[in-house]
């Protein structure tokens, strides 16, 4: 044992205890939280020391802690000193190791929260989901600390039923342990412990599923020294260097909280239905994995000098993704028994009263066509680092890519699944001349079989049609589908993909459109009074703020682009995470979190700064790979 882990069982009565009720706690925002985890699964936890959201034993599994949802009945795990207090957390340096300072009269409390990994080999293929540790330690004074777990499983439609051992406390498939005896109140399905805690002690308690207490574990404290250093040796991969190392490892390192590595599936977010409008209905579950957001977390990381395996990924798309004609969907479960029908949780109140909490996405029946570029693009680029050599999925790539041959003419959903109909989105017409172009260059690279005439003949065909149906005079800008004279965000990337030089005359008029009508504040919207089918008037978005971000330095505008991007960055929350999306004017975070496509773009922003020669360095080998494949910010290019 590296660090003694003690206390003594407070004597105070139990008739004089102050028992405050989780229910009356008002919502947290969500900008309040951090997220830990271990590839299996993420908690989220308050600044006050509450797990207020988990789903045990996999991220789409039915939660079992949900206060974030509903504080009332979803259920938490908090630790906090008995009384009055302030509180505060951060991360230990490189990690996902939360830590959250207690500050009372009496004396300081530090509380270290994580997710075990046992070892850097077990990391990769976890036979179980490992434990959630909390470790409490007096840093000075003496303290009263109370723990209380209010275990509410099945998105709290099951109320547990306790059964004590000791120390340890045993309720449906899940054990919870701790330093003294809890009290159980049958009554509330809740269990407390207190202890009083002297400066220099400690008191671990860990929450594990029935199948990882049946396996030999560390001691919690060894836990935290090997879940310290694996983190640790991972994060230090990062190729980046300069001012905003710091955020780009933070959003890698959040990245790879949403990576279930016994699969190699990446979700979006490790959460459901935190709402893009407080009190409306957007209200989505992002457990699965979109193919978009996956293949730009590859990319990302590969970018940033991480992943020297991505294999897995390639090798959960080659498994999961079966065209048999009907081309790819562009959601599915981390596992194959897994459902992504939607479902509506009546009995749960929804983020600040916002409904209806959704588990499940109905999005995964939507064809949007965007997806193939995306995972061509993935591929192209890891093949062009030499990270990766496709020939063993060469054949679905090909399928993949006489896919995109036969229905480029054919509506769609879009990048931003509206439910208002099927249009010819531009943004995702050109993403289907990326998937040709990325599939055209590793063909003739590798010398693979495959129609490439006809590839090329249809990719020159696409971007023909996207510049004459796709162009707005009366915008001054690409527009959002051929049908609509309408601004959209998504259209700042056809520079990025080399559809269209950084410079030409109408991606600036598109820049400057988009600055006048989608931008407050420097954060920009998606687009405005678009066919979504849904109500109610959502933020900005973090990742389309990133992608003006890289337009303008394909512009060579990248003092501009600076100063967007360091606003972005004084958005961020306490921690460094991002939602979805953000209020101009409050900063308020909204949305799923934290979003993987918001960590996406900072990360590729901070790099595209760097390679512009603006601030900062980066792996010129990677940025180089990008920028003439289509996928960096990099500088002014010509065709």
């Amino acid at each position: 044992m590296s660090d003694t882990i003690q206390g003594n069982r407070s004597q105070i009565p139990m008739q004089s205890r102050r028992r405050e009720s989780a229910s009356r706690d008002e919502y947290r925002a969500i900008e309040d939280y951090g997220v830990i985890g271990n590839g299996h699964t993420a908690a989220l936890v308050s600044s006050r020391g509450s797990i207020d959201w988990l789903c045990f034993h996999r991220f789409d599994s039915p939660s079992l802690f949900a206060r974030i949802l509903d504080p009332d009945r979803g259920g938490y795990w908090s630790i906090q000193p008995e009384g009055r207090f302030e509180s505060s957390h951060r991360y230990r340096e490189g990690t996902n190791v939360l830590e959250t300072t207690f500050r009372c009269a009496a004396g300081t409390v530090v509380l270290q929260d994580f997710m075990d990994i046992a070892s850097a080999a077990r990391f990769r293929r976890l036979p179980a989901p490992g434990r959630v540790i909390r470790i409490a330690g007096c840093t000075d004074g003496e303290i009263e600390i109370v723990c209380r777990c209010l275990p509410r499983p099945n998105y709290a439609r099951t109320l547990p039923e306790f059964t004590s051992h000791g120390n340890d406390v045993a309720f449906e498939t899940w054990t919870i342990a701790g330093p003294t005896a809890w009290e159980v109140d049958t009554q509330n399905r809740a269990l407390t412990c207190w202890i009083v805690l002297h400066a220099g002690e400690k008191a671990a308690f860990t929450l594990a599923t029935e199948d990882d207490a049946a396996l030999p574990q560390l001691d919690p404290a060894d836990a935290l020294k090997v879940t310290t250093d694996f983190w640790r040796e991972w994060s230090e991969k990062c190729t980046y260097r300069g001012p905003y190392r710091d955020i780009v490892i933070r959003s890698a390192l959040a990245l790879k909280l949403m990576t279930y590595e016994p699969s190699g599936a990446i979700v979006a977010a490790p959460t459901t239905s935190l709402p893009e409008t407080f009190g409306g209905e957007r209200n989505w579950d992002y457990r699965f994995t979109w193919i978009r957001d996956a293949s730009f977390t590859l990319y990302a990381l590969l970018l940033a000098g991480y992943l020297d395996d991505e294999r897995p990924f390639f090798d959960w798309l080659v498994r999961t993704v079966k065209l048999k004609g009907t081309g790819i969907s562009i959601l599915y479960p981390i596992v194959p028994e897994s459902r992504t029908t939607e479902e509506i949780l009546d009995h749960l109140r929804g983020y600040r009263d916002s409904r209806p909490v959704r588990i499940g996405n109905g999005a995964a029946v939507q064809e949007q066509l965007d997806v193939y570029g995306e995972v061509m693009g993935a591929i192209q680029f890891a093949w062009r680092i030499g990270k990766y050599d496709p020939t063993p999925i060469w054949e679905t790539v090909q399928q993949m890519l006489n896919w995109v041959t036969d229905h480029w003419h054919d509506r769609g959903s879009g990048i931003w699944e509206v439910r208002g109909g099927l249009r010819h989105f531009v943004y995702s017409k050109a993403m289907l001349w990326f998937a040709l172009n990325c599939g055209i260059e590793v063909a003739e690279g590798m010398r693979f079989s495959g129609d490439v005439a006809g590839w090329r003949r249809e990719r020159d065909l696409i971007r023909e049609e996207v510049l004459e149906m796709g162009w707005s005079d009366e915008l001054g800008a690409f527009k959002q589908s051929y049908e609509d004279e309408l601004l959209d965000a998504a259209n700042l990337r056809l520079s990025s993909i080399n559809f269209i030089e950084g410079d030409d005359p109408r991606m600036l008029s598109t820049i400057d459109a988009t600055l006048k009508h989608l931008v407050v504040d420097g954060l920009c919207y998606r687009y405005v009074d678009a066919p979504e089918g849904v109500v109610g008037r959502e933020g900005s978005f973090v990742v389309c703020t990133t992608w003006l971000v890289n337009a303008l330095i394909r512009a060579g505008r990248e003092r501009e682009a600076h100063r967007i991007f360091r606003n972005l960055l004084a958005r961020a929350s306490p921690l460094s995470l991002y939602a979805e999306e953000l209020q101009p004017m409050t900063g308020t975070h909204m949305g799923n979190f934290p979003q993987s496509f918001s960590h996406i773009g900072i990360i590729n922003a901070a790099v595209s700064l760097a390679h512009a020669g603006y601030v900062g360095t980066v792996n010129p080998h990677h940025a180089a790979a990008a920028d003439a494949a289509g996928h960096g910010g990099g500088g002014k290019r010509s065709r």
